[in-house]
């Protein structure tokens, strides 16, 4: 078990912002468990390829492969100094004790410290025909190709807004993959209001440049300010194409077998939730977050959240927050080493350009909110439950049900797989524009356990020597009471 003094430390995730936690904690002395719901680490974005596969760095991951091989050795080194816990789900937290998953083992893990790097997942909206089969998220799309070496289709269409509709049309293009066009609903003119924020990291902006040389010399067509109509298809073979009006006000179809959607990202809040961390509405981002102070400390004492999990702003910041957070950690545990103020003070700083740099991808790449009030009613909002726009008006219509979980309630959106990860932000926007209201007084679904689904058939806890000897080196403890449920 990670002890220092007596001290228990975990670490929720093994992306950017874990890893960097992780390794600051390891330099002041500490042995953390790094529990990671991957198979290994490096998050989303530095996700390894799987073993066996011989891709190049900057292959898988163009402008980033030097950050990604940096990460990756980082975590190698660290190996020896960490109870690593790989394919791992986080599924709830209680006082004091973090409740995991692996395979069918469920196992109960105490802490006195706990630092969420829980990361961000694509955020969503509906269009008529998303729920065919040929329809994935960004991130899904690049999973598939990260993992798996596969593209999501022979044309793929990419449609959104946000660097990551960029890079992974970019990463397709590398991979030798087809990418028949990239439809963006932000516009030029909004790219031009946030110059401004965008040149605190000029680094970055030429690497979001790069990445559009590298479409444009592929021939792949770029269209801006598009408002996206429809996904063509049928249930029987899936997409067939995308419908959009244009800038101009024509209308623009494009074939394809696969599209991918994605709004930039929304950050993975249940873990924080489930702790019982306080939330605050951010108007900009249109999002219910945690509250932290700007060193990561969340509102319960001894939970610190960094990285994506808690303000998305991108990898490099990431790193910085986990480093940050750890350093908060240790301080706050009296352990912090020589040198600590003066090092969080320089990450503050560094932070700060970041967060400002969010600000403007914001600006440039905004949500498209006043998509939510024009869905016709046919389309599927909630793809777990099958519930449509329609429906979900009028559950507000007859029920005057304008607090989202009381909508969710009566029309049951947000109760499928996903909980909520899908459709929980523009079904809020629906419900808003539906109501008359502010977003904010819709509120945001509670967080419930577990935060995905888990598997009916428990293990009980291993008696062997030979398994509680592993368990002792993992630095786990499983529960010694869960019962075996079978068909």
């Amino acid at each position: 078990m990670a002890t220092h003094a007596g001290l228990k430390v975990v670490v929720i995730g093994a992306g950017p912002a874990g890893v960097r936690a992780a390794q600051t904690l390891v330099a002041a002395g500490l042995r953390p468990v790094v529990v990671d719901e991957g198979r290994r680490d490096g998050g989303q974005i530095y996700r390894r390829q799987p073993e066996g596969f011989k891709r190049s760095y900057e292959t898988l991951y163009g402008t980033e492969a030097a950050r990604a091989a940096t990460l990756h050795h980082d975590f190698d080194a660290l190996r020896t100094h960490i109870d690593y816990v790989p394919d791992t789900l986080v599924w709830n937290v209680t006082p004091k004790s973090v409740h995991l998953v692996s395979g069918s083992h469920y196992q109960e893990l105490a802490f006195d410290t706990l630092i969420v790097c829980s990361g961000a997942t694509d955020r969503l909206m509906p269009v008529p025909g998303w729920h065919l089969a040929g329809a994935y998220s960004l991130g899904g799309a690049q999973v598939a190709l990260k993992s798996q070496g596969c593209a999501i289709g022979a044309r793929t269409v990419m449609m959104g807004s946000g660097p990551l509709l960029y890079l992974v049309a970019a990463q397709y293009v590398k991979a030798g993959a087809t990418v028949s066009a990239v439809l963006d609903t932000s516009t030029f003119g909004q790219r031009v209001r946030a110059l401004p924020d965008l040149l605190q990291l000029p680094a970055a902006l030429r690497k979001g440049m790069a990445l559009l040389r590298v479409l444009r010399r592929a021939g792949v067509r770029v269209h801006r300010g598009i408002t996206p109509l429809a996904i063509d298809g049928t249930p029987e073979h899936g997409v067939a194409g995308v419908r959009v009006k244009l800038a101009d006000g024509s209308e623009h179809r494009v074939p394809c077998d696969a599209v991918a959607l994605g709004y930039h990202l929304r950050s993975e809040t249940q873990i924080a939730d489930l702790a019982g961390c306080a939330f605050a509405f951010d108007r900009r981002a249109r999002q219910w977050l945690p509250e932290i102070d700007e060193d990561g400390r969340s509102s319960v004492p001894g939970i610190y959240l960094a990285g994506d999990g808690a303000r998305v702003r991108g990898a490099d910041a990431a790193e910085r927050a986990g480093r940050l957070a750890a350093l908060a950690a240790l301080q706050d545990m009296g352990a912090g080493p020589s040198g600590t103020l003066a090092e969080a003070a320089r990450l503050r700083g560094e932070l700060a350009r970041y967060t400002r740099f969010a600000q403007g991808l914001r600006t440039a790449f905004p949500w498209p909110a006043q998509f939510a009030a024009a869905l016709p009613d046919h389309t599927v909002v909630c793809r777990c439950e099958a519930i449509t726009a329609g429906e979900l008006r009028r559950v507000v219509r007859e029920t005057g049900a304008t607090e989202a979980n009381r909508a969710k309630a009566f029309s049951r959106v947000g109760m499928g797989r996903c909980q909520g990860r899908f459709c929980a932000h523009a079904g809020a926007e629906v419900i808003a524009a539906e109501a008359r209201v502010p977003l904010e007084a819709v509120g945001r679904l509670r967080g419930q356990a577990p935060v995905k689904p888990l598997t009916m058939t428990l293990s009980a806890a291993a008696d062997s020597a030979e398994e509680s000897q592993h368990d002792a080196q993992q630095g786990v403890c499983r529960i010694k009471d869960v019962k075996e449920f079978s068909e």
